[in-house]
């Protein structure tokens, strides 16, 4: 093989295994996805829908974002960000094997000074 034609190989080869690193990144966001959905089959969480209708009862508001986590102790908490009337932003964690919101934050929308 001639010092050129190596280089060749070598440089398709590096290219090749920069385009394979976002699929390998976004493979473990899959079995996340996996592993909470056998959670969820083996009866160890709730669905989020029905966690939500739980939360909106005492914390009405436009879900704007959520996560699912497995903490150290091997709990499953939904993680919430809700939008209320206002604007008010209000971030929840729930224990997603039935539903009890173990705490909150809440932030009042910034207002403007004049």
């Amino acid at each position: 093989m001639t010092p050129a034609f190596s280089s060749h190989w070598r440089a398709l080869a590096c290219a090749a295994w920069c385009l394979a690193l976002p699929a390998v990144a976004h493979a473990s966001d899959d079995h996340d996805h996996d592993r909470a959905r056998q959670a969820l089959e083996a009866g160890e969480i709730l669905p989020l829908a029905r966690v939500l209708e739980r939360v909106e009862q005492r914390h009405p508001g436009q879900v704007i974002d959520v996560e699912l986590e497995r903490e150290r102790d091997a709990r499953w908490i939904y993680k919430l960000k809700l939008l209320q009337r206002g604007g008010a932003l209000i971030r929840l964690k729930v224990d997603a094997r039935d539903g009890t919101v173990l705490g909150s934050r809440s932030r009042e929308k910034d207002r403007e000074k004049h």
